[in-house]
């Protein structure tokens, strides 16, 4: 769909009607009901495979890894991703889960927020194992995990992004 079949405008005054009825200023807001993610879920079609790209091409550390309680069979993992969170997969054997898709009400990335001189290391890193991404705005490297889902590098500090404070 091109920009002249989107009516920008009607989306600009939607974005705007939305921000002026819901957006409390930040001394207004209330706290929170909830004390963070626990963890993120993801499916894996490969464990090692996986835990070869998050720990050892990444540098989040594998932290546990046991049987799925819903699933006879499968997997459940967890890698540290800083400041208490963690991302878990599960991989589902037997089961053919198909290639990942983006579909409405699914993933669309996840964006790991990650030091400065620690993001130029890991674009290196990237570099010199050929492996592909597309780097945005100078803070930001999108790249694949070995199952399909968009996984964000940002240098950008908690609760920032693009200079802009969204928390």
């Amino acid at each position: 769909m091109s920009d002249t079949e989107i009516d920008l405008q009607a989306i600009e005054a939607e974005r705007e009607r939305i921000r002026a009825e819901h957006l409390r200023p930040k001394n207004e807001r209330p706290p929170s009901t909830a004390r963070g993610v626990h963890h993120t879920a993801l499916l894996s079609s490969d464990v090692e495979r996986t835990v070869r790209f998050y720990q050892d091409v990444l540098g989040f550390p594998l932290t546990d890894i046991f049987e799925n309680r819903d699933y006879k069979g499968s997997n459940h993992f967890f890698f540290d991703i800083g400041h208490g969170n963690l991302l878990a997969f599960f991989d589902f054997p037997g089961l053919d889960l198909g290639p990942y898709a983006e579909v409405l009400g699914g993933l669309h990335h996840i964006a790991i927020s990650v030091e400065p001189p620690r993001w130029a290391q890991l674009k290196a890193k990237l570099d010199t194992a050929g492996m592909a991404y597309h780097e945005a705005g100078g803070s930001s490297i999108y790249l694949t995990d070995p199952d399909g889902a968009r996984v964000e590098l940002i240098s950008d500090s908690l609760l920032t992004m693009y200079g802009h404070e969204v928390g």
